[in-house]
């Protein structure tokens, strides 16, 4: 881990802490990436599913575009 790494994964130990919602954020994106994992087991996807895979992706992102806004505005000192 080079020293970017590391800050950053102090500073998301910190908002864990101390941020409910980064934490919640966290969780859900860790629960969203378990779900599309389960799409991977699939040899075809239905039109269905592949519409639901695509939706549990745009969630994940999104989840993942907030922390990464949030660590931003921490870093500089807007949080």
């Amino acid at each position: 881990m080079n020293v970017m790494e590391v800050s950053e994964e102090a500073l998301r130990v910190k908002l864990r802490i101390e941020s409910p919602e980064f934490k919640q954020l966290e969780q859900e994106h860790r629960k969203l990436d378990s779900e599309l994992m389960s799409f991977e087991t699939h040899v075809y996807l239905s039109p269905e599913e592949e519409i639901e895979r695509r939706r549990l992706q745009k969630l994940k992102l999104a989840a993942k575009d907030k922390m990464r806004e949030m660590i931003r505005r921490f870093k500089t000192g807007n949080a």
